[in-house]
């Protein structure tokens, strides 16, 4: 991307960077002023993480996810990204062992699978998944590509890990943002839904990120809950592996999960500025596909990805090329509704002028 992003910087107005889905809004200050209030944290946080945050988890779970579990059926870790790298490890995966994720995903699936020494496998298609799986990863709503997973394609997602004697996780960070329809209206269903599982949480688990929807992607504040005995086991590895959440953002987490307010704001943000950025590569000859939900524009125009990059850059535009997402996108490429307002106004505008 090196060259790219030093010809978007020779615009005479200024480079916008949309490639990177790291958010520029600031945190809540009621998080902020929870942060601040515990920075009194001599002790060792606990792996479990406190009594206080596993209860916000499990009734933030239950009120914006539908879904019940007990505070001992959930985890907080440090951010998404390590648990996504990790779960292979922690579950004790390696050779002779298959990871299964989306043909269109974001690479830490894949470099997790590697680290573990298993088998990454690209694969949509639960009939496709080897009899040696032992880890599936479903992304709804996706990143890059903004497509959702309905309870149909979740239960029998399910239903085939089960099958295989795999535990199946969903990675679903960007559940809080749905755009299209029915998304707009509906809930986003969890791998964690009753309609998909009923109240068997048996080898199934939920990742979910505090990073976009409450701009706490510094904090590295995430969680995950399903199953108890995989949450019992994956907290005694933790354990010994020292991968604790420090005490002051365990207290941050909390007045985020209780918070809806700042959900909404945000929210709202992103949709304006989504309202502006699609038209325009709509308008400059680009087709978006999927995003439905999730922060990113998802969009082609027939080309080798690398060709559009560069037909950005000219306009003072980085965006992520497909490439990077797997062999399935060589002609999309992707861009971020995480920069400023300012910033999306001027790329809209710039792209709407350039057709």
């Amino acid at each position: 991307m090196a060259p790219y992003v030093a010809l978007a910087g020779q615009h005479p107005d200024g480079p916008i960077n949309v490639s990177i889905g790291s958010p520029v809004d600031p945190s809540p200050q009621s998080v902020c002023e929870a942060l601040a209030a515990a920075t009194d944290a001599h002790a060792y946080p606990a792996t479990a993480g406190t009594p206080r945050l596993r209860e916000a988890i499990a009734e933030w779970f239950s009120r914006r996810r539908g879904v019940t579990l007990a505070p001992e059926a959930v985890l907080p870790t440090v951010g998404s990204k390590e648990l996504v790298a990790l779960l292979p490890f922690l579950l004790g995966l390696g050779e002779g062992d298959a990871v299964v994720f989306p043909r269109i995903a974001y690479p830490s699936y894949a470099m997790g699978a590697a680290m573990a020494g298993a088998d990454a496998i690209a694969s949509d298609d639960p009939a496709e998944w080897p009899e040696h799986t032992r880890l599936v990863w479903l992304n709804s709503p996706s990143n890059p590509d903004g497509r959702v997973l309905g309870v149909e394609a979740l239960r029998a997602a399910v239903v085939r890990a089960r099958e295989l004697g795999a535990v199946i996780a969903g990675d679903e960070c960007y559940a809080e943002f749905g755009w299209d329809a029915p998304w707009d209206r509906e809930a986003i269903p969890s791998i964690l839904d009753p309609r998909v599982v009923g109240d068997d949480h048996r080898g199934v688990l939920s990742v979910y990120s505090l990073s976009k929807q409450s701009n706490l992607a510094g904090y590295r504040a995430a969680f995950i809950g399903g199953d108890p005995a995989l949450i019992d086991s994956l907290l005694t590895v933790r354990k010994h592996a020292g991968l604790m959440q420090p005490a002051p953002v365990q207290a941050a987490m909390v007045a985020a999960l209780q918070d809806e307010a700042h959900v909404d704001e945000q929210r709202a943000l992103y949709r304006a500025r989504r309202e502006l950025l699609r038209p325009a590569l709509v308008s400059a000859g680009y087709r978006v596909d999927g995003s439905e939900a999730g922060l990113y524009l998802w969009a082609t125009r027939g080309e080798d990805a690398w060709q559009s990059v560069e037909a950005f850059a000219r306009l003072g535009i980085v965006v992520g090329p497909g490439h990077f997402y797997g062999d399935d996108a060589p002609q999309h490429v992707r861009l971020a509704l995480t920069a400023s307002d300012a910033h999306v106004a001027e790329a809209a505008a710039r792209i709407a002028a350039s057709r």
